[in-house]
């Protein structure tokens, strides 16, 4: 009977291991692909000139990838600044000030906001955030735009991520014992002290992955973004300039690749830029996340 525990236990532990090199190993296969499908380009430049590099014309050999970078960093900026601080600042409500029936109705709708298929949002986009953009924002500052600008796409972005984030946070806040918040209060702390002091301190790790999260899905969004951004390949230089991020470059043109000699590996290799950006936030936030329980814990 011992024996046969004990050999459970270690099948058991086995599988759980494999389980957890699974996701592992799949971005190591990712990023290996990748890299091998995206060599061919290099005989055209070095890496350093074709992410450097500002001319987007395949049918003259010219693949710089650098407008494409700043237009998916334009957008992520616009929607995670636009999106965070209200995702905080309303997952704080209905924690701590919302009542019971209120947040009952709310978190299903969250839910269901989140599972919302992105070119629904995309379409929302077309017929209310662009022609708001064109006819409204950009007169305010005196400029002319068609409304399809890096703004229009962090807009619509912002709408996206934010079920995720205040999904996270409203968890995140449940986590943070009641005796805690009662204490704060019995020695004369105001609510908004104790939320600021004391809840928001315990959960700011939380809050960070929720946050790390959101922007991680804000890189990688497709087809809303490609819907409303303009798709112009040039550096934006403002928020009502169109922008044309890296994953609306990879969907629109993957289908044609083949017409043009090194193609293929021109879009493949913005397939690995966007993944390994994604890879560089999600490592950096959780070298953040350990950093901070730390300090917390000392």
């Amino acid at each position: 009977m011992g024996n046969r525990r004990l050999r459970t236990d270690r099948v058991a532990r086995r599988t759980m291991l494999v389980l957890v090199a699974v996701p592992t190993v799949l971005v190591i296969l990712m990023v290996l692909g990748l890299w091998l499908r995206s060599r061919p380009i290099f005989e055209v430049a070095s890496l350093g000139e074709l992410i450097g590099g500002h001319s987007w014309k395949p049918l003259r050999g010219e693949f710089g990838f650098y407008p494409f970078i700043m237009g998916t960093l334009w957008v992520t900026g616009i929607a995670v600044a636009i999106a965070i601080p209200l995702c905080i600042l309303t997952a704080i409500y209905l924690s701590e000030y919302a009542g019971r029936r209120l947040r009952e109705w709310t978190k299903p709708l969250i839910d269901l906001l989140a599972g919302i298929p992105s070119v629904v949002f995309g379409m929302c986009g077309v017929l209310i955030v662009v022609p708001f953009i064109k006819n409204h924002v950009a007169p305010l500052f005196g400029q002319f735009s068609t409304g399809y600008t890096a703004l229009a796409a962090g807009i619509v972005l912002a709408a996206m991520i934010a079920p995720v984030i205040v999904h996270v946070c409203l968890e995140v806040f449940r986590t943070v014992p009641r005796e805690a918040r009662e204490g704060a209060l019995a020695v004369g702390a105001t609510k908004w002290q104790t939320v600021k002091h004391v809840v928001m301190r315990r959960a700011m790790p939380g809050v960070i992955a929720a946050s790390v999260l959101g922007l991680s899905r804000a890189f990688g969004e497709t087809m809303a973004v490609l819907m409303v951004a303009g798709n112009v390949a040039k550096v934006p230089h403002s928020v009502l300039d169109p922008a044309y991020p890296l994953p609306a470059l990879i969907a629109n043109n993957y289908g044609e690749m083949m017409s043009v000699p090194k193609y293929d590996a021109a879009l493949l290799l913005a397939a690995l830029v966007l993944l390994v950006v994604v890879l560089v936030f999600n490592v950096a936030s959780r070298i953040v996340l350990i950093r901070i329980e730390k300090g917390m814990a000392g």
